[in-house]
């Protein structure tokens, strides 16, 4: 019997599912976070987290949408909105993560310590490059390409206005476009029309 429902609930839109899970179904959500548990994951690395807190939040992110799987009403897709939940919890956590570190740099000039210097030796791929960009010019990038939210989307996601989102997006297309074209010649092609 178990078999057969999940083969139905397997067949249904995320919007029907979405719809089966405002009910309480966590069968219907379960097969939700299925279906887009890696692309979370893969944009929160995107975004500069590692694997085991890209799992963690990506674990929070479905949580905070099953409880809040009411509120989708399917204007845009399951994804988008699952995507949206990860990101501000991302942010979340950089704002914490932020303040800690400027404490703790304050504690270390006091104490007279010089800061860490990255590594300059890193390889270039496109996590690297990625890792170059400004963590505002990362996020906006990895959510309008990584995550494919227009630019509206990302705006409102990360509460900035819609002319700071596509700066940021310029900025680190510009960046990762140069960074990548030296060493390989491969030029990053953009996506138009995510306005």
């Amino acid at each position: 019997m178990t078999g057969s429902r999940n083969t139905r609930l397997a067949g249904l839109h995320d919007v029907e599912l979405a719809a089966v899970a405002a009910t309480g179904d966590r069968a219907a959500f379960g097969e939700l976070a299925r279906r887009h548990g890696s692309a979370v994951r893969a944009l929160l690395r995107r975004m500069g987290a590692a694997a085991a807190e890209a799992d963690d939040l990506a674990q929070d992110a479905f949580l905070a949408g099953f409880e809040r799987v009411a509120e989708f009403r399917g204007e845009g897709t399951f994804a988008a909105w699952i995507k949206k939940i990860a990101a501000r919890l991302y942010l979340r956590r950089l704002q914490r993560e932020r303040r800690i570190a400027a404490l703790a740099a304050e504690a270390a000039a006091d104490e007279g310590e010089a800061a860490p210097q990255p590594d300059a030796a890193a390889r270039i791929d496109l996590d690297e490059a990625l890792k170059t960009l400004s963590p505002a010019e990362r996020l906006c990038v990895s959510l309008c390409y990584g995550a494919g939210v227009s630019h509206a989307e990302a705006a409102e996601a990360l509460n900035l206005p819609l002319g700071t989102v596509k700066s940021h997006v310029k900025r680190g297309l510009d960046k990762l476009r140069t960074r990548l074209a030296a060493p390989a010649g491969v030029a990053l092609e953009g996506r138009r029309g995510n306005g």
